[in-house]
């Protein structure tokens, strides 16, 4: 079968290698599609904690081509199937208090060991779910991304009434958006890029705030529209999406008193946090991470929204182009959404 390994910072080889074994307890995927996010992005740069040579390729959905003998999992071959990437030890404290999500010696397919940009992958019974019949597989490649959208809101508590300001609209800004809206919350976001915004306001927003870098925000036009959203108080819920640090300085300074900020915008740089607001305004500070068994609940999301979905699929890559797809992602000279690479079975299926 082929993959695509990457080798080195930027590098991509395609090889041959035999099919994997079908091991107890484990299903054989045949992959038709993969999607791409910035973590993808910052391995193939060589800029992650993860060892090269890797096959990436955590957002994945496929066809189920055999399942182990003796095995009664619900699934048979030919369903078709999105995949949890996240490998849990089961020990740790995290692990058996069910935050596996955060596990001390957590493992993700694509990401710490080899992963979906290949032909053939083998994937434990218990990280598959059935893609919904009305969903397209394209799309259900997207129930990971949707699952951490969903889990970062669900940190978050949000209450039907409530306004929140979500700041970043790129996929899972954009997801938690479309979430929020459904759960009764009224949504606000904040991006640097108006195509963003535009299709913010479709995702359910009820209105936008365009970001100047290096410029205060708000500014001046935009303070006095954020008081009248939020009654002078500022917004219950704050969701960072960005990982840039002045992002969560912002959330921070602009959130209500008593509210809550989810961080779930990842970055190692350093941010200036005020010492003084977060004990002043007794805020809920929390962080988000992947997710807990929510690529169903976010499945479901993207078929109850299709469109909504394939909007944000923005671009698509043969594997054999997967090195320009990267390239594209670091140039940023195109709007860029999710990008799909269409594997050499969805061109048969």
């Amino acid at each position: 079968m082929l993959s695509a390994v990457t080798v080195s910072r930027e590098t991509i080889e395609f090889r041959e290698s035999p099919e994997p074994a079908l091991e107890p307890g484990h299903a054989l995927v045949r992959v038709h599609n993969v999607t791409l996010c910035g973590t993808d992005l910052h391995i193939w740069e060589d800029d992650y904690p993860t060892e090269l040579p890797l096959i990436q390729g955590h957002e994945f959905s496929g066809i189920v081509e055999a399942i182990a003998t003796g095995n009664t999992p619900g699934f048979a071959m030919g369903d078709r199937v999105a995949v949890n990437p996240i490998i849990s030890c089961g020990q740790c404290r995290p692990c058996l208090s069910g935050r596996y999500n955060v596990c001390q010696n957590v493992g993700c397919l694509g990401c710490y060991s080899d992963g979906a940009l290949t032909e053939l992958i083998s994937v434990p019974l218990d990280k598959l779910h059935p893609v919904p019949d009305e969903l397209p597989l394209d799309i259900a490649a997207m129930g990971e991304p949707a699952s951490i959208a969903m889990q970062a809101v669900n940190r978050g508590r949000p209450e039907a009434g409530e306004t929140a300001l979500v700041l970043g609209s790129g996929p899972v800004g954009l997801l938690a958006t479309l979430y929020l809206t459904e759960l009764g919350v009224k949504v606000i976001c904040a991006d640097t890029e108006q195509h963003r915004l535009d299709l913010a306001i479709e995702f359910g927003a009820v209105d936008t705030l365009l970001v100047t870098p290096g410029m205060e925000f708000p500014d001046a036009h935009q303070a006095p529209r954020l008081d009248a959203m939020t009654d002078g108080y500022g917004p219950q819920l704050v969701m960072e999406a960005t990982g840039v640090p002045s992002s969560l300085e912002n959330a921070i300074r602009l959130v209500a008193s008593a509210g809550r900020i989810v961080q779930v915008g990842i970055s190692p740089r350093q941010a200036n946090v005020s010492m003084k607001d977060i004990p002043y305004k007794e805020l809920d500070i929390m962080g988000s991470r992947m997710s807990l068994n929510l690529i169903p609940d976010g499945l479901a999301l993207l078929s109850r929204h299709p469109e909504k979905a394939r909007a944000l699929m923005t671009h698509r890559f043969a594997l054999a182009d997967l090195q320009q797809a990267f390239h594209l992602m670091q140039g940023r000279t195109e709007k860029i959404g999710k990008i799909l690479i269409e594997m050499p079975a969805a061109g048969v299926a």
